[in-house]
């Protein structure tokens, strides 16, 4: 029977079960035998990171040409004009590529639990958050996408992978769900 993990990845926990010297790891939150990240978030993003001990379930989570939309909460430097949030929608030049589009709207700040360490604090300079669905998946994209709009992200979460939510789980929480998925 194929096993399907959804866990909240907290800041800082590398995306691997190898022991590492540059912080904690999956190892130190799930103890199961044979289950692999599907996809990654990297040390500084929080959130939804799906764990599968079956292949091809793996590989229709991950693999591009499904375009499983991924949702992501995340808290910029400044509040972002309409016309930035509309260059998101579009798609950015990253790499010499551009992005394909993406769904982007503002959010009012959501009720996450607080990050440690916290985000830096600017006296002068406000922080607001937006939501941006992708259907791709490149390294480090929406910090690379709000920056190149003139918003650099401070904190990011992943809220949603496809069908799969987040829902309540606290951070380094984890949960079996059945899959919606089949072969």
């Amino acid at each position: 029977m194929e096993k399907l993990i959804l866990f909240n990845k907290p800041y800082g926990v590398l995306t691997q079960f190898r022991v590492s010297a540059y912080g904690p790891t999956l190892a130190d939150y799930i103890r199961l035998p044979g289950v692999h990240p599907a996809g990654r978030l990297d040390k500084d993003s929080e959130g939804l990171l799906l764990l599968t001990d079956d292949g091809a379930l793996q590989h229709r989570l991950t693999d591009p040409r499904h375009k499983l939309p991924k949702t992501y909460w995340a808290q910029v430097e400044g509040v972002p004009t309409e016309e930035a949030l509309e260059r998101l929608r579009r798609g950015v030049m990253l790499d010499g590529r551009r992005t394909r589009p993406a769904k982007v709207r503002r959010l009012s700040e959501p009720g996450l639990w607080p990050r440690e360490p916290p985000v830096r604090f600017r006296k002068h300079i406000p922080t607001s958050w937006i939501e941006v669905i992708l259907t791709e998946g490149r390294n480090r994209q929406v910090r690379r996408m709000t920056a190149a709009v003139g918003y650099p992200t401070l904190r990011l979460v992943r809220v949603a992978v496809g069908p799969y939510l987040l829902d309540k789980l606290a951070p380094g929480e984890w949960r079996d769900v059945a899959p919606v998925f089949t072969r």
